[in-house]
């Protein structure tokens, strides 16, 4: 994958076996999971997995979801990941900007350092963690849960636009969505996606490997798009307004249809 559009696919911690397989599934990341993926008894030996395993793993990135600050398994997941030599961390339930920071600081330069956000205080510091992490993430089915809220798109609507707003401003890249749980329903997953890519994320998290053609799918515009988009171009010339269409072109209308070619291209 390019970097524009990004489908990380989660791997348990404790599933060691499928960690080579889940890298070369084609998704370009893999996020190992400490954290909900696994039970509590389960976690030292997960822990232990993602140690010895991650640096070895080719052809992905590789991010691990660490567990939560205050949770009994925090620090000794921190001490994990910084052993590692290439991984970054994802940080579960992500509340707090300065705790950001320490664990970027702690890793050093080149090692990612995302937040996940699934907490009613996550979303009240969008804007700060924005700033503190690499990229913000939405956990929306924990987010929901901690409001006890329905899971729907209606009432999500003004959270996943603050996350787009709070990633702009702090200058990162378009934020992550969350899951689509169903895993037999690639529509499901493709709809999901096209939906995120409409709010303006820049990709979605993904649970199995079937996931990952629906998401590329719903990020990748139609080809009617493409071709308004390259008929735009083609008119435009050197720039300035103009009208295509009967709709009137200026700088803004070009720079999104700059966008969706490269995106077409990148996803074809």
């Amino acid at each position: 994958m390019g970097a524009g559009v990004c489908l990380p696919l989660f791997v348990p911690g404790n599933r060691p076996e499928r960690f080579a397989k889940a890298a070369a599934a084609g998704s370009g990341m893999v996020i190992l999971d400490l954290e909900d993926a696994v039970a509590g008894p389960a976690k030292a030996a997960a822990r232990d997995a993602v140690l010895h395993e991650a640096d070895m793993l080719a052809g992905a990135q590789v991010l691990v979801r660490i567990n939560g600050a205050g949770t009994p398994w925090h620090d000794a997941d921190v001490a994990a990941v910084a052993g590692l030599h290439r991984a970054g961390l994802l940080l579960a339930k992500a509340e707090d900007p300065d705790r950001l920071r320490a664990l970027a600081d702690g890793l050093g330069p080149g090692r990612a350092t995302w937040a996940l956000i699934e907490t009613a205080r996550g979303m009240a510091n969008a804007r700060h963690l924005a700033l503190a992490a690499d990229r913000i993430v939405f956990g929306s089915v924990d987010f929901c849960a901690d409001l006890g809220m329905a899971h729907r798109r209606d009432i999500l609507l003004p959270f996943r636009a603050e996350l787009v707003l709070a990633a702009r401003l702090a200058g990162r890249a378009a934020p992550l969505d969350g899951v689509t749980t169903a895993l037999d329903d690639p529509r499901q997953v493709s709809d999901d996606a096209a939906h995120a890519r409409a709010l303006g994320f820049g990709g979605k998290l993904l649970v199995h490997p079937r996931q990952i053609e629906p998401a590329r799918a719903g990020f990748r515009p139609s080809e009617s798009e493409v071709e308004a988009a390259r008929r735009i171009l083609r008119q435009a010339g050197a720039g300035g307004a103009l009208a295509v269409d009967g709709e009137m072109v200026d700088e803004p209308v070009l720079i999104r249809a700059r966008e969706l070619v490269a995106q077409w291209e990148e996803l074809a």
